[in-house]
C-alpha cells in the first residue's frame, strides 16, 4: 500500500494493482476487445467493444478506444497516448489505423483511416471520412475536416489543416522513432506490472 499527502497531517491510502484490471477492458453487445499478450492497456485506459490491437501496441492513460457504434483496427507497434479518443461513426465509418502509428495526447481520432507510420499530433482531431497517408505528420492541434485526402509524406497543420509541405527522409525517421520509443515504454511497463 501506498499513501499520498492529502491535507496537511492527513492522509489517504492507494492501492495500486500489480496487474491490469480486466474492468476497462469491456464487451459491447457480445463483442469483446482483442488484445494480444504483447500490447500494453494502461489501467486506466477504456476499450470497450469490436477492437482489435496489433502486436505490441499501446494504450495509455485515460485513452478510450470505444468500438460501440463501428469496429476500431490498431496495427501492430502504434500507441494511443494519454486522454486520446477513437471512435467510429455509426454505420459509415470504422476507425482504421495502421502499423508504426503514433496517436499523441489528447487526439481525437473519429471516423477515418490512419495508414502506416504516421503521427497524429498532440490535440489534434481527425474528422470522419478523412484519410491519412502513409508516412505523413498531423501537427499538434490540427483539424482534419471530413473527407480530407492527406497525401502519403506530408505535413498538415492548422485549423482547418492544410498541407504545409512534403515531408524528408529525416521526418520519417522521426516518425519511426516516435513509434519506437513506445515499444521501449511497453515493455517497462509490462515487466513492472509483471512483478
Amino acid at each position: 500500500m501506498k499513501t499520498v499527502g492529502f491535507r496537511r497531517n492527513e492522509r489517504i491510502a492507494l492501492h495500486w494493482p500489480r496487474r491490469p484490471s480486466k474492468k476497462m477492458i469491456r464487451s459491447y453487445q457480445g463483442r469483446l476487445p482483442q488484445v494480444p499478450a504483447s500490447c500494453y492497456v494502461d489501467i486506466s485506459a477504456q476499450l470497450i467493444g469490436d477492437v482489435t490491437l496489433g502486436e505490441r501496441s499501446s494504450v495509455w492513460m485515460n485513452a478510450v478506444v470505444r468500438g460501440d457504434v463501428n469496429s476500431i483496427r490498431l496495427g501492430a507497434n502504434s500507441n494511443v497516448q494519454d486522454c486520446a479518443v477513437l471512435h467510429g461513426h455509426r454505420y459509415k465509418y470504422p476507425v482504421i489505423v495502421g502499423d508504426w502509428v503514433t496517436i499523441g495526447h489528447n487526439a481525437t481520432v473519429h471516423g477515418c483511416v490512419v495508414e502506416d507510420e504516421v503521427v497524429i499530433g498532440m490535440g489534434s482531431r481527425i474528422l470522419n471520412n478523412s484519410r491519412i497517408g502513409t508516412g505523413s505528420i498531423i501537427a499538434a492541434g490540427a483539424v482534419v475536416p471530413e473527407g480530407t485526402v492527406v497525401p502519403p509524406r506530408t505535413l498538415w497543420a492548422g485549423v482547418p489543416a492544410k498541407l504545409r509541405r512534403e515531408l524528408s527522409d529525416k521526418d520519417h525517421a522521426l516518425i519511426l522513432e516516435y513509434a519506437k520509443n513506445y515499444l521501449d515504454y511497453v515493455e517497462i511497463y509490462l515487466n513492472e506490472s509483471a512483478g
